[in-house]
């Protein structure tokens, strides 16, 4: 979803100024100002026609032509295996770190450090599920590191709901990992881990690849890119 305070970034990322924005949209210059500054809200009519202009109805050709990359995952799975190794050491112990908690801050690594540096880190696939982003490697990697007896699987009650919770049985390998990954990883874990599943959940929904994903499909790390100032990990230069 495009909004008012993500439109100023959005429009310098494609390099669009106020006028010409405005042109595209049918509008004023100065009516441009006013909701960027938030003076004034976006209409339904406008935020479908911005969808169209910044080519979030995944049109690969009007990206291509801005000059967009187009992203494709490249899961490098033994970083994952050592990284959900690391989460599990460090706050798999918490009551409300289940499953669905650990997808979801799987998620905020890999984008948030695509946002960063612009490098995928696990570069898992994750799909827009109805409870957020959901790593489709997920199960099948689980169950590798449990035969090998490297993760376990523990069924607990949280609160009213079932919950499965993952503890590791041996211990990461951080030679696989360099500063500037731990780095991130650390600062997810310390914004995101005491959070409840559903709160994740409800968090996850707002950022922009999730919210401009139609249901099922697998999200775009390019989106990051886009994303409301409240996820954002990356200082942007003024243009």
């Amino acid at each position: 979803m495009v909004t008012e305070k993500g439109l100023k970034r959005l429009r310098k990322k494609f390099g669009f100024s106020q006028e010409g924005l405005a042109i595209k949209l049918g509008l004023s210059r100065p009516t441009i100002s006013k909701i960027e500054s938030g003076d004034r809200k976006l209409t339904e009519i406008e935020k479908s026609k911005l969808k169209e202009v910044f080519g979030f109805l995944n049109n690969e050709k009007e990206l291509k032509n801005s000059n967009i990359r187009i992203d494709i995952p490249q899961k490098n799975i033994e970083k994952f295996k050592q990284i959900l190794l690391y989460i599990a050491q460090e706050v798999g112990g918490k009551p409300n770190v289940g499953m669905t908690v650990l997808y979801k801050l799987l998620y905020f690594i890999d984008f948030d450090y695509y946002e960063k540096y612009e490098e995928q880190l696990m570069g898992l696939t994750y799909f827009k599920n109805t409870h957020g982003p959901t790593p489709r490697e997920f199960v099948r990697v689980i169950e590798e590191m449990k035969e090998k007896e490297e993760i376990t699987e523990a069924k607990n009650k949280y609160f009213s709901h079932d919950q499965k919770k993952f503890l590791p049985l041996i211990s990461p390998d951080l030679s696989q990992l360099s500063a500037q990954e731990l780095e991130i990883i650390d600062s997810v874990l310390a914004r995101y881990s005491d959070k409840s599943a559903i709160e994740l959940s409800s968090l996850s929904h707002k950022d922009m690849p999730w919210a401009v994903a139609e249901k099922g499909e697998d999200l775009k790390y390019e989106h990051v890119f886009y994303r409301p100032e409240e996820f954002s990990v990356r200082e942007y230069e003024e243009l």
